[in-house]
């Protein structure tokens, strides 16, 4: 390690670290540009460089980008990354009440706190992490698809009903394409580029950002975003601090949720955030007041988001298992390298596995510093946008966006069609989160269910597998008390109030 700490300590890394950094922050800030698509891009040019500075500048983009996705999720209600799918929900409320800036410190400090207590436990937890996670198999992904969506309970506290059947919604448009497990195509009514299903941030893009823009397009009649109060605000980063730090149950609880599911291949950020933000609310004392602006909303998605990012490298580092889309593009540049994820990245190249645990400690501490320094200066030029420039420009984003996720322009009109959607449902009271909530988790839970009952038949205890692993029964026993907590929320509220009255 005292090796490590030495290497990294190279002006050099710092001035790559800070360009990758930057660079991400944009690259997460842009629709539809996610942290794989920017660490790919760069791969390339790490090919001649020193190990550790080609892993650090790739860190600081991966660590930068799932930052950066909090800049639109705020300040225009679309999700930049789907790690950020949650900090709309509380996030824009605060934009429009005129706390956009507040809102943004809040996301830097509990992004920065978040990503160093997903480093931390990378750096001192990474062996006994990583044998958990090889523990979960089918059966336990399955449980955890399903747990998460009993967290639809949580995102339509106006109508239950309404959100089962946006989940419902989002669950059937997941199932479109090629199945999984045994290659049946589902859903594709005929067309070629459907076979490699819906794509998910087309879809994001389409249910967050497109309605929204509608809505202001719909009254042109102001120079600034409706409903958003432009006023002047003293002593932002301190509340912002405040928000984060003054009550560290929140903030704790959502990092290491963060971290445990960053640990566990194939979840990831979008994941995290949801369940940290159903857990926030949950145990608030003002669940209400969720869903309006409320910061601990920001901070428990922020925090959660990114405490993921040193969590997945985990399983790459110690057994060589990626534990998200962007670890996996990591573990190609490792190997470019001449490196070979597993212990060997412990032993022979021990100070280049901890300088690059050791840069992603760093580049939180500079998501900090960029992001207090630039933040008031992006929330202030957004809400000064005229409306006739703000809605192309947008709307020329999110196009370019879901273009070049996969060059293809079915994506662009599936990110169309899924904005009008959207925006039609939402006049009938139905919100996105639900069915964006059954869109990530449907094939998790799918394809668990699958090789869970293949794995099962096989073995001779057909169904009773997802039932007798000592896993499944702890994930279980959390999806009924997710499940039923509404109830168990009013049932308290109406003894509180019968208390009140008598």
């Amino acid at each position: 390690m005292l090796e490590a700490i030495i290497a990294i300590l190279d002006i050099k890394i710092f001035v790559f670290m800070i360009l990758g950094t930057m660079g991400g922050i944009i690259a997460g800030a842009l629709p539809g540009f996610s942290a794989t698509m920017a660490v790919a891009l760069i791969v390339p040019f790490t090919f001649t460089m020193d190990p550790v500075i080609g892993l650090a500048t790739l860190g600081a983009i991966y660590t930068g980008a799932i930052y950066g996705g909090c800049y639109s999720a705020i300040l225009v209600n679309t999700p930049g990354t789907p790690s950020s799918i949650g900090t709309t929900f509380d996030g824009y409320p605060m934009t429009k009440n005129g706390r956009g800036e507040e809102a943004l410190h809040t996301a830097t400090f509990a992004s920065a706190g978040g990503g160093i207590v997903g480093v931390l436990v990378l750096i001192f937890l990474s062996i006994p992490l990583a044998k958990i996670a090889l523990k979960f198999g089918p059966p336990e992904y399955f449980w955890m698809g399903i747990f998460g969506l009993t967290i639809i309970a949580t995102l339509s506290s106006k109508s239950i009903l309404k959100g089962v059947a946006g989940g419902v919604f989002g669950l059937l448009v997941s199932m479109v394409g090629v199945a999984p497990i045994g290659g049946d195509v589902r859903f594709t009514m005929g067309i070629t580029q459907f076979q490699g299903g819906v794509e998910i941030l087309s879809v994001l893009i389409g249910f967050f950002c497109i309605p929204e823009m509608l809505r202001i397009a719909g009254d042109l009649d102001q120079n600034k975003l409706e409903d958003v109060k432009v006023e002047k605000q003293t002593g932002v980063i301190k509340k912002a601090l405040l928000n984060t730090f003054q009550k560290p149950m929140n903030f704790i609880k959502s990092s290491i949720i963060g971290a445990f599911v960053g640990v566990l291949p194939g979840a990831g950020g979008n994941i995290a955030n949801l369940v940290a933000y159903n857990e926030a609310q949950r145990s608030s004392d003002d669940p209400d007041s969720f869903g309006t602006g409320n910061p601990a909303g920001v901070v428990a998605t922020e925090s959660s988001n990114n405490a993921t990012v040193g969590a997945s490298m985990v399983p790459l580092l110690t057994l060589g298992i990626p534990g998200s889309p962007t670890a996996a593009i990591l573990y190609g540049a490792l190997m470019i390298q001449g490196l070979r994820p597993g212990p060997e990245l412990f032993t022979t190249n021990s100070h280049i596995t901890y300088g690059f645990m050791f840069a992603l400690l760093i580049a939180q501490f500079l998501i900090l510093i960029i992001g207090l320094g630039v933040g008031k200066s992006l929330y202030t030029a957004v809400t000064l946008i005229p409306e006739r420039v703000l809605v192309p420009s947008v709307l020329l984003l999110t196009i370019l966006g879901s273009y070049a996720i996969r060059n293809n322009v079915m994506d662009v009109i599936v990110m169309f069609v899924s904005g009008l959607i959207a925006y039609t449902l939402k006049e009938f009271g139905f919100q996105a989160g639900p069915i964006v909530l059954g869109l990530i988790l449907g094939p998790i839970a799918e394809k668990g269910f699958v090789q869970g009952y293949l794995m099962g038949k096989a073995s001779g205890e057909s169904l009773m597998i997802f039932f007798t692993r000592p896993i499944s029964i702890v994930l279980i026993l959390i999806t009924i008390i997710s499940a039923s907590w509404p109830l168990i929320r009013i049932i308290k509220e109406k003894k509180r109030k019968g208390a009140e009255i008598s």
